[in-house]
């Protein structure tokens, strides 16, 4: 190291000296630099597919009458896009990264895959522009008037699912939307054009949807515990149930997208597809059987053991219910986009509008792109903030999910995946605290800490349960309230108040 003298007397190593700490200056200036920027990076990424849905919407439409406002939507239409990726999307794919059996990585690739495959090659052709009779056409038939209560309703559901996902809340979009167009119908046409019995199904769905959704995941992690977990030689009774378990599961999804993620193809009743899935059930649970036996060789007689067993079809299950997603909720975020673009090009409202496919394109590609900016802290909280989960635990989880829609399908009931998803988490977890306390006596003495303490020692943590509770019961009422002020703003800027 150089000494004052010698620096004195080497002009040139005194030089070097001050170079050295002006680049240590603009290396720590860079660093620094890239660290505050990395945030913007996602909502940079987010604003310029926004912007290419809208310049995109006025290619296509051209010079003509109102496509500025097909141009808005398309841009509005797309950040309803991002927003469902980014907090919908949690609900399929939470479960298995949860259960650490696929990293977080490979579950947004195959999400975004099976979202996007799901929603060009099944996604609805057709759809209520009044979102499924939330509102009577008639009452809002005057198509200036139509448009911005579309408007309206779609970036009021975008807002309100941007604020949940910044939260950490997961909700359900389809209600997000349906408050948004029944808020709109109110400011345009008064209380009269809502469908209150509609409404009143919906709101009985907050109810109905995670409680069938917990009651059936817990109900298959007593099986398992009952048949797999609990059994002395837990090895012998994989061998022998998880065939089985797994041909259920096939049977149930094969049933799920024959009803649910392939109507667009072809249109099945329950019975047919019934049919199907018991065709794919009994000959995958004979297949199962020789590949579960020799998987299962060597593994030690311990529950962790088991994991290995129902990796692989959990994360089908998640790719399936990505798939499925893809197909029907593409619709909550391109409905009221495809409903604006027949309102400018046919001067008309209308019941049903065909989407055109640059449509149903912004929204399949807004899915994933969501997903990929922003789904990761979503997808932690579901996976493993609420309670934690193991493969086992996140199988209940995904098939509850499948039964429950295909149930509710059945008896038209309105379910949310949503709400079915975080049931069924919820369920496993009061499950799981119910069988420790009641069944094998393990109770812990946690007297002497503090409430707060206690609480936090739980195994579904309460404060995630009442933020996602919360968020349920008020996103209709904030999506309608958002939507109506939305609606009455650009009515006036507009003229037409």
């Amino acid at each position: 190291m150089s000494s004052p003298a010698d620096l004195k007397a080497d002009p040139t190593a005194k030089g070097i000296k001050t170079l050295d700490k002006d680049l240590g200056r603009i290396g720590l200036l860079e660093q620094a630099t890239l660290f505050t920027s990395r945030p913007l990076v996602a909502p940079g990424i987010a604003m310029v597919f926004i912007a290419l849905a809208g310049l995109a919407a006025a290619t296509i439409m051209g010079a003509g009458t109102g496509t500025w406002v097909v141009v808005i939507a398309a841009a509005i239409g797309a950040y309803m896009a991002l927003n469902i990726g980014a907090n919908d999307v949690a609900n399929n794919m939470g479960p298995a990264v949860g259960a650490k059996a696929v990293t977080l990585g490979g579950a947004l690739l195959i999400a975004a895959i099976c979202e996007t495959a799901g929603a060009l090659l099944a996604g609805g052709d057709v759809v209520s522009t009044v979102s499924r009779g939330i509102v009577a056409p008639e009452s809002v038939a005057e198509p200036a008037i139509f448009v911005w209560a579309m408007m309206a309703a779609l970036l009021a559901g975008a807002l309100w699912i941007h604020l949940a996902t910044a939260m950490g809340a997961p909700v359900s979009t389809t209600h997000s939307i349906v408050g948004g167009v029944m808020g709109a119908g109110i400011a345009a046409a008064g209380f009269a054009a809502v469908n209150w019995s509609v409404m009143g199904a919906i709101a009985a769905s907050w109810v109905i949807s995670p409680v069938m959704g917990g009651v059936i995941a817990a109900g298959f992690l007593a099986i398992l515990n009952n048949r797999i977990i609990y059994r002395e030689d837990k090895i012998a009774a994989a061998r022998t149930w998880v065939p089985v378990l797994i041909g259920v599961m096939g049977g149930v999804f094969a049933t799920y997208m024959a009803m649910k993620g392939l109507k667009k193809l072809v249109h099945l009743g329950l019975g047919e597809s019934v049919l199907i899935g018991v065709a794919v059930a009994i000959p995958l649970a004979l297949l199962m059987r020789p590949v579960i036996a020799r998987q299962s060789r060597g593994l030690e007689n311990r529950t962790k053991s088991l994991k290995a067993l129902f990796a692989i079809p959990l994360v089908l299950s998640a790719a399936l219910l990505s798939f499925a997603h893809g197909a029907n909720d593409v619709a909550n975020a391109v409905g009221p986009l495809a409903a604006i673009v027949h309102a400018v090009q046919d001067g008309a409202s209308g019941d049903r509008v065909q989407i055109p496919y640059w449509v149903m394109i912004t929204g399949a590609v807004g899915l994933s792109v969501g997903l990929m900016l922003f789904g990761p802290r979503l997808i932690n909280i579901v996976g493993s903030e609420i309670t934690r989960l193991n493969a086992m635990r996140a199988w209940c989880v995904a098939l509850s999910a499948a039964v429950v829609v295909i149930f509710a399908s059945w008896l038209g009931l309105p379910v949310s995946s949503t709400h079915i998803a975080i049931g069924g988490i919820f369920g496993v977890g009061f499950y799981r605290e119910w069988y420790h306390e009641k069944i094998l006596k393990v109770n812990r003495d946690l007297s002497t800490l503090p409430v707060e303490e206690r609480t936090r020692r739980k195994v579904v943590r309460r404060s995630h349960m009442m933020t996602i509770l919360a968020a349920w019961v008020i996103t209709v009422p904030a999506t309608a309230a958002l939507s109506g002020g939305l609606f009455w703003a650009a009515t006036l800027l507009a003229g037409l108040r």
